[in-house]
């Protein structure tokens, strides 16, 4: 018999994408102010927006569980399972909820996480922010120090394996035309089918982007804008993948995608990642450039070139002023050098 935690996130309603996107999970602001490594690139939380989210905690007392949420419950009761349904509202209630994966005490101190234990967990994502913002609480719980770094650490890694998750996606729309990840790795949608692969499924383990901001990756990244009429802007950066410079930074950039698996792989119908995969042990990285040509009339125009390179770690360095992006659905400005590399089959989904 399995212990099951189903997780929900505060209420979405707060800021778009929820907990974990820099806006509000419910009253979450209360580590702010004590843990700054946790903050974005806008100085901002996984849990919080600061006193602006404190203000709502009355609100957020009143919600109830959703449907897809209490259908998961019976569902799982159902095949036997103890289930507690748990509402987070802050990165400290995330971690209470994490804790209780933890595996036995090692004799280097170190806090492991239980890939045997019989408590399972469910999180129940209005978006791909809600569950970064998951896995980025298991990343800061499990990654040792490097001073700390453990023998039986794979070489190629900086933290262990994380702890299987069930996701139960509360927004239908999502595995249609615009694709959560869910969708993508083509995870179950109905309650009940999230159920069974928590109680009869396998462990379908994934590959996780860490980058020096001290947050992670599981779709991609897109870094771009556009003006108030849809037109892209132009931007520039040094873009380096391993040992590869897809450019410089001294020509315009009009996007640039750091992909794990596919929710970026297409821009206004341009194809800008080929094959990303969030189990081959890489990364895939594009940027567009404009290009000018001349017409055999002497005419000019301007093509979209994409280049594209594969590897293990990729590092974006703006040229000048900010550059907005989309990680995971969230938005931040990047306005410093930003690194990320890969985490081979570092966390894992629940799968029927």
């Amino acid at each position: 018999m399995y212990d099951v935690v189903l997780l929900t996130l505060g209420s979405e309603r707060d800021a778009p994408g929820g907990c974990g996107s820099g806006g509000a999970c419910c009253g979450g602001a209360t580590e702010a102010a004590t843990d700054p490594t946790s903050q974005t690139d806008a100085g901002q939380t996984d849990a919080g927006q600061g006193a602006r989210a404190g203000g709502d905690t009355e609100r957020c007392a009143t919600e109830r569980p959703r449907v897809p949420v209490l259908a998961c419950s019976d569902a799982l009761i159902a095949r036997g399972a103890r289930v507690e349904l748990v509402t987070a509202r802050s990165d400290a209630e995330i971690d209470a909820v994490l804790a209780r994966l933890d595996g036995p005490a090692r004799p280097d101190g170190l806090t492991w996480p239980d890939l045997d234990g019989k408590t399972r967990l469910v999180v129940a994502t209005a978006s791909d922010g809600q569950l970064r913002a998951v896995l980025r609480r298991l990343v800061r719980r499990y990654a040792p120090a490097p001073s700390k770094r453990p023998a039986d650490l794979p070489g190629n890694r900086t933290l262990p394996d994380l702890p299987p998750v069930a996701v139960l996606p509360l927004d239908p729309a999502r595995g249609g035309t615009h694709r959560d990840l869910a969708a993508q790795l083509g995870l179950p949608r109905d309650p009940a089918a999230v159920a069974a692969a928590v109680v009869d499924g396998t462990a379908r383990r994934l590959d996780l982007l860490r980058n020096d901001g001290g947050s992670v990756t599981l779709d991609g990244a897109l870094l771009g804008a556009a003006d108030d009429a849809g037109r892209p802007l132009h931007w520039r950066a040094r873009v380096e993948v391993d040992d590869t410079v897809l450019t410089n930074g001294d020509e315009p950039l009009l996007a640039c995608v750091v992909g794990n698996a596919g929710g970026y792989a297409t821009l206004d119908d341009v194809t800008l990642l080929t094959a990303p995969d969030p189990t081959d042990g890489q990364i895939e990285v594009a940027v567009a450039v404009p290009v000018v040509v001349r017409s055999a009339l002497g005419r000019k125009r301007v093509r979209l070139e994409v280049r594209r390179a594969r590897g293990r770690a990729v590092s974006v360095l703006p040229r000048e002023g900010k550059v907005p992006y989309l990680d995971d659905g969230v938005e931040g400005e990047l306005t410093r050098k930003r690194s990320w590399w890969i985490e081979p089959g570092a966390w894992a989904v629940w799968s029927s």
